[in-house]
């Protein structure tokens, strides 16, 4: 099983960013996805994640409004649009999926059986 993030970079204030998982290895659409970040010194976040049909989706407090979870189940793929960025949104961002029997979001980490590898996202001021 892999999960391949990319789409993080440098950007400004104010800016958007892209970000992509592409899954191989598993049955995708079993999985529930989530978005994790982790600024330096501080724990690893959930901050969204959504369901195996893209129906359900939760957002952090944080993110809420300016970042947005999709999935493509057909792709394998799940992406976090994010907008608004801010100084703070600065982290290293991980996916991660979720065998969920009952489809359900779960938001702990030791909840998620796979992790991509992370990509950095750096908001300047």
């Amino acid at each position: 099983v892999q999960l391949q993030a990319s789409g993080g970079g440098l950007v400004q204030a104010g800016g958007s960013l892209r970000l992509s998982c592409v899954t191989s290895g598993l049955t995708f659409s079993r999985y529930c996805m989530g978005w994790f970040r982790q600024a330096p010194g501080k724990e690893r976040e959930f901050i969204t994640g959504i369901s195996w049909s893209g129906g359900s989706t939760y957002y952090a407090d944080s993110v809420k409004g300016r970042f947005t979870v999709s999935r493509d189940n057909a792709k394998k793929s799940v992406y976090l649009q994010m907008d608004s960025l801010k100084p703070e949104d600065t982290a290293v961002y991980f996916c991660a999926a979720d065998y969920s029997p009952a489809g359900s979001l779960r938001k702990g980490a030791a909840s998620y059986d796979y992790w991509g590898q992370g990509t950095l996202v750096t908001v300047s001021s």
